[in-house]
């Protein structure tokens, strides 16, 4: 009987020997296929990541070139700005400021000769011939 017991002891560790080793077979080609799954993951990203990557710096191009762009068209438009202040400026220095003083010039004549006519005005006139009002009158 102990011979018999031996024999199925025997028996049934051979048969856990080679489910261990059909684990491991299976295993193994388990690791394969992730490994093989990986490796094409991994080759079928390379290029999205390449893209992503020129996308990111085109995009940072761009906004240098917006952010460059953007301070031109800043200076552009504050020496504008300065510019027409100073031909504003230059306008009331050589155009207004004579046309003032043009302008003074006029309201000094027109002062002389309101001055000349208020003295015309103080002489003695003659009186206006008065009219009868009462022959008109019918009462």
């Amino acid at each position: 009987m102990n011979d018999v017991f031996l024999g199925i002891i025997a028996l049934a560790v051979a048969l856990m020997a080679a489910i261990q080793v059909g684990a491991i077979i299976v295993a193994a080609r388990l690791a394969k296929r992730v490994d093989r799954l990986a490796n094409q993951i991994e080759q079928d990203m390379k290029p999205v990541f390449h893209n992503l990557n020129a996308m990111s710096a085109d995009a940072a191009r761009a906004a240098s070139l917006a952010v460059s762009q953007v301070e031109r068209a800043d200076r552009i438009f504050g020496d504008l700005a300065q510019r027409v202040d100073q031909t504003l400026n230059t306008l009331q220095n050589r155009v207004l400021a004579p046309a003032r003083e043009g302008l003074a010039i006029l309201a000094g004549l027109r002062a002389a000769l309101s001055a000349f006519r208020d003295l015309d005005d103080t002489r003695p006139k003659r009186p206006a011939p008065v009219e009868e009002e009462d022959a008109l009158f019918i009462g």
